[in-house]
């Protein structure tokens, strides 16, 4: 019998799809549809992103022995499938085995599993907390014989580290990498991916395919964006970003190993699309994927607000979001016509709760008290609490998600107030600046993002975007009475949040040294209203909550 020949043509499909954390039955469902639109596009394999049935990141999930033979049922249901002649698969599980329990992929093909990898290097910093759950692979898993050509599987951290996965899966015969990843978002972060895919290319020569999983969970996004690179270091195909897609990328064998010969080259958003789309693909997963019908947030007549509710009807559609006026005596006449006019715009609900008697109740009742003290932030946050408890009373009424709408800026300082304006689900723009803030309005006036469900047009005002900013908590109240300028302060912040730069290194840009200290020291004493925030988008490197973990007690402060 003569030994079939390996096939000079690879027809893979990569699926870049969204599942859902903890959904096992919903995600195999998703993952036999996609083999079968995969099935109709002529594919030979299927590869999918990294832990796809249990979803990503799984967390104490994994800790379960229920939930992992659950997963494991599903890898080994799905590899059945493969009986039907159709495209093989690789897919990525969490597998208990004798060495531990792995960040595991298996291979299926002719209705068996006929391969398993398991996750080398196991990332420990920033949004990752594998070893927690995980046990690294014992050795590094050879490649896989597919249909006669060796694959090799490196998966995610693997090629981001240095325990030298992709060299020794080229020393073992290796023609190819595929590699499944559970990339989270960050403004960035593509160009960051191409630059570890090219190293490895370069160091094996060997081409590499980079699937990405889709959509939010919990704080992070999960972008896409898969793309390929050749051997000769060209760029074999690109896929969309943000979007949902099973695209067929052809390979020919060639004298010099195998080539791209066809697949999608699609565009990369730049920043501020990029982030607006971000912002907007996490608000409708945690909505959706957590099961509320609609949402609601106080409509102020300021930025954060606005940006908001807009990102709120691009996620979710007009008719799902619910914005609410709550004026008080220091509301200006502006604020209420900006709001007014943005709710129009965005053809949302919009409704007016006055908050006169509400707060002027507390005042009646805090008065005797109070007296002999002097008025000041606390009444002013009395307005702040009167507009939660309202915001929060709507929602336990009508099952509505609160949104949350203050800006990585005020966060930082503390420029917020606790079970007031704090109040909420879930932050879209939690991790964006305030200047952040500004530049993705301006580009939402102009542009409409691919599957938002909102109007084309200006649908922030303009004079939103121009007025100085205020929370109108007293008479002729602007922000910058308590701050310094937002793009002074947001270069400091970054420095500190970001950077980690020591008070010295940042005067060195140019700024006031005491500035820089008073900011530091708002920063530290902030972060017990940050422990109560709701989540939020990361979008940058470092958000808050699960990549900056500071402490609440801490008399550290940076004085040289």
């Amino acid at each position: 019998m003569t030994k079939k020949a390996a096939p000079d043509i690879l027809r893979i499909a990569v699926a870049q799809l969204n599942p859902t954390v903890g959904d096992v039955v919903g995600n195999l469902a998703k993952a036999r549809e996609a083999r079968a639109d995969a099935a109709r596009q002529g594919a030979d394999l299927v590869l999918f992103t990294e832990l796809f049935l249990a979803g990503y990141p799984p967390e104490d999930l994994v800790l379960k022995p229920a939930f992992l033979k659950a997963c494991e049922k599903a890898a080994e249901d799905f590899a059945r499938d493969t009986a039907d002649g159709g495209p093989g698969v690789i897919i990525g599980t969490p597998l208990k085995r004798k060495s531990g329990t792995h960040n595991s992929v298996v291979v299926a093909d002719g209705g068996k599993i006929i391969g398993e990898c398991y996750k080398v290097d196991l990332p420990n910093y920033g949004e990752f907390d594998e070893k927690r759950v995980f046990q690294a692979g014992p050795e590094i898993s050879g490649p896989v014989n597919f249909r006669g050509i060796r694959i090799g599987i490196p998966i995610c951290e693997d090629i981001w580290g240095d325990l030298g996965v992709c060299e020794t899966l080229a020393e073992s015969g290796a023609e190819m990498l595929l590699v499944p990843n559970g990339s989270p978002y960050y403004r960035g972060k593509q160009d960051v991916r191409q630059q570890v895919v090219l190293k490895q290319v370069i160091e094996t020569g060997l081409p590499l395919v980079w699937a990405n999983q889709l959509g939010g969970q919990d704080e992070l996004v999960f972008d896409g964006a898969s793309f390929g690179i050749n051997a000769d270091k060209s760029l074999a195909f690109q896929m969309s970003q943000f979007e949902e897609t099973v695209d067929v990328v052809t390979w020919k064998r060639t004298p010099d190993g195998w080539v791209c010969s066809q697949g999608p080259k699609s565009r990369i958003p730049e920043k501020e699309e990029a982030d607006y789309r971000a912002c907007m693909v996490g608000l409708r997963d945690y909505v959706n994927k957590n099961g509320f019908k609609n949402v609601v947030l106080g409509l102020s007549g300021g930025i954060d607000s606005a940006i908001c509710a807009a990102l709120a009807v691009d996620a979710l559609g007009e008719e799902r979001v619910r914005c609410v006026m709550m004026p008080y005596r220091y509301t200006s006449k502006d604020s209420l016509k900006d709001a007014e006019d943005c709710a129009r715009a965005l053809g949302t609900r919009y409704d007016i709760v006055p908050i006169f008697e509400p707060v002027e109740g507390f005042s009646h009742a805090l008065s005797q008290l109070f007296e002999g003290t002097r008025e000041g932030i606390t009444e002013e946050n009395l307005q702040s609490r009167a507009r939660g408890t309202i915001l929060m009373a709507i929602s336990n009424k009508f099952g509505s998600m609160v949104v949350t709408t203050g800006n990585k800026s005020e966060m930082s300082v503390g420029y917020a107030t606790l079970y007031g304006d704090m109040n909420g689900g879930f932050n879209p723009i939690k991790d964006l600046y305030k200047m952040q803030v500004y530049a993705i309005s301006r580009w939402r006036n102009a542009h409409v993002p691919p599957t938002a469900l909102g109007p084309s047009g200006e649908v922030i005002p303009v004079n939103i975007i121009d007025k100085a900013p205020s929370a109108e908590l007293r008479e002729n109240q602007t922000d910058q009475d308590s701050l310094p300028p937002y793009p002074a302060l947001d270069d400091i912040l970054e420095c500190l949040v970001e950077h980690e730069m020591g008070v010295d290194e940042i005067v060195a840009r140019g700024h006031d040294r005491a500035t820089v200290t008073r900011v530091e020291n708002l920063l530290y004493i902030a972060e017990y209203k940050r422990r109560q925030a709701a989540p939020g988008v990361k979008i940058t490197r470092k958000n808050f909550g699960r990549d900056r973990r500071y402490p609440i007690t801490n008399r550290f402060r940076d004085r040289g």
